[in-house]
């Protein structure tokens, strides 16, 4: 499975979702990547997400930035972005990743919905989440409004540990949808 976070610059929310996304499953086939809708190229994490990313034990090291691409979006089995204008521009670039592009925490509640209301199928990780997407368009009306995470860039620290926990909790609620013998165990 992979998974494809995006964001605006592609060094503060989606460098942190693509290094803290594998830490919330135990299934070696996840795969993740990132990239911004107006991506700088080559460019390092962020300061104070890569801070965040050390206290959480994730080198960042190697880590560099890049730019969307129709390619890139429409090679990923889930792309997860932070705002719903990100999510307005992915679709722009690529058209027929609509039906699994979604905001992280839109995302989450969906996954959240699923699994209370006994919808997720599978035996795989894979399975559980085509079971998810085939669901989405049905149960997404059920849902809460969908919330952005703030871009925290060029702000004070508190800002990258809010977004930080927003997306850590939101793995979390994800984790323990698509693996629930195992997700509450990562967060």
């Amino acid at each position: 499975m992979h998974v494809l976070f995006v964001c605006t610059g592609n060094i503060c929310r989606s460098p942190m979702g693509e290094l803290m996304f594998p830490l919330f499953f135990h299934d070696d086939s996840i795969t993740t990547d990132s990239a911004g809708v107006q991506g700088l190229i080559d460019s390092p994490i962020d300061p104070s997400s890569a801070r965040l990313m050390q206290m959480d034990g994730i080198d960042t090291s190697a880590f560099r930035s890049k730019r969307l691409t129709p390619q890139l979006a429409m090679g990923s089995d889930l792309v997860l972005c932070f705002t719903e204008r990100q999510r307005q521009k992915i679709v722009e670039l690529a058209p027929r990743t609509r039906i699994r592009t979604f905001l992280l925490t839109d995302f989450a509640d969906l996954c959240g919905y699923c699994a209370h209301n006994d919808l997720i199928e599978g035996d795989t990780l894979e399975d559980r989440l085509d079971s998810v997407l085939a669901n989405s368009s049905l149960v997404r009306p059920m849902l809460p409004p969908a919330h952005d995470i703030d871009d925290p860039y060029r702000k004070e620290f508190p800002a990258f540990e809010t977004a930080h926990q927003q997306i850590g909790e939101a793995f979390a609620t994800i984790a323990a949808a698509l693996e629930p013998a195992k997700g509450a165990h990562a967060s």
